[in-house]
């Protein structure tokens, strides 16, 4: 159904209507000369969620405080009263603030302050006071978006972050299953990369959602774990992925095919309670049982045994020794992590909506 597919954004469409709403009303009662950058500032700040929204309403603050210092520095020294002036005053405030906002994409609210500043008729308003009219103005927009984040459809970065270490995970289980194929000469180069891609996306959506989490809760606005544990347990595990998929690229050699099916049965365990992993971590449900995985685990620990007490990597060159050798060792750091994927879910569950 859409609106269930959509309704993170349709929640953030009222949050925007009632901040802007509430802003203009404000304004309105406190009888405010413009009420214009309130507005703005109320539907600029509202985020996805309220740790993003905190973001932005401080980044445009101070942004906004700073164009506005700047500004009527440059209106005090320079005064200027006809188009030449304004034209040099233009130059003198944007050239700053413009390299400013190219280098911290967050403070572009400063240029935009300024020339506000600049363009708005002083009716005989000095230029300090229409500075701090219109820094009251965007710091009222603020507040109210704030408040809006808070009370109305609040949307917490924690939730979006657990749905987007979910997919993270899911997609982790598809590539389980099919890396390990390379031994068998099965392998998929183009599906391994592309699942690669995805996990790369989905990762950088769970940071950004993490960042913002830890924001929360750094803040006091919400509690339970720190959202950058489960973060660096999911790029440990994609790096112990991609190191099984450089060990497993190339068939293992006649000698050595009797280890391609326990390899096989280790990473249909691994993508199996990865799978349902996802799904616990985006329902911020307890972690399913490793238990399936840890026989699959101890029984290619046993095959690697047996070929070595047979003398199989006798006559094997370096390089396959080491290939095989290698595995052995990335799959034992990834049963590891998968350990400490579990506490890490466990840990949401305990906090659900936190």
């Amino acid at each position: 159904m859409w609106i269930r597919r959509h309704r993170a954004q349709l929640k953030l469409a009222v949050r925007m209507t009632v901040a802007s709403l509430a802003a203009y009303i404000l304004c309105r009662l406190l009888d405010l000369p413009q009420s214009y950058p309130a507005v703005l500032t109320a539907v600029i700040v509202m985020q996805g969620s309220v740790g993003a929204s905190l973001k932005a309403m401080l980044d445009r603050l101070l942004g906004s405080l700073g164009g506005a210092v700047w500004g009527v520095a440059v209106l005090v020294v320079l005064r200027p009263f006809n188009g030449l002036g304004l034209g040099l005053a233009f130059t003198v405030v944007l050239i700053p603030l413009a390299l400013l906002a190219a280098l911290k994409p967050a403070y572009r609210a400063a240029p935009v302050t300024a020339i506000i500043l600049l363009l708005t008729p002083s009716n005989a308003v000095s230029p300090e006071a229409q500075a701090i009219q219109r820094v009251l103005e965007i710091g009222l927009g603020g507040i109210v978006a704030m408040a809006v984040a808070l009370l109305v459809l609040p949307a917490r970065a924690h939730e979006g972050m657990a749905e987007a270490a979910g997919r993270a995970i899911g997609k982790m289980g598809d590539l389980a299953a099919i890396v390990v194929k390379g031994l068998s000469g099965e392998g998929d180069p183009d599906a391994i990369q592309s699942l690669h891609d995805d996990i790369r996306i989905a990762l950088s959506q769970a940071e950004a959602a993490g960042d913002d989490a830890t924001r929360e809760r750094a803040t006091y606005l919400r509690a339970g774990p720190d959202p950058q544990s489960i973060l660096r347990t999911l790029r440990r595990l994609r790096n112990d992925l991609a190191a099984v998929g450089r060990t497993t690229a190339e068939p293992l050699p006649e000698p050595l095919r009797l280890l391609a099916e326990p390899a096989s049965r280790v990473a249909a365990a691994i993508a199996a309670f990865l799978h349902a992993d996802g799904e616990a971590t985006t329902n911020q449900k307890p972690s399913p049982s490793l238990q399936e995985a840890d026989a699959a685990f101890t029984g290619f620990a046993s095959a690697v045994a047996e070929s070595r007490k047979a003398r199989l990597m006798r006559d094997l060159s370096d390089e396959t020794v080491g290939r095989v050798f290698g595995l052995a060792f990335v799959l034992e750091q990834l049963h590891q992590n998968l350990k400490d994927l579990v506490d890490r879910t466990d840990e949401l569950a305990r906090h659900p909506g936190a």
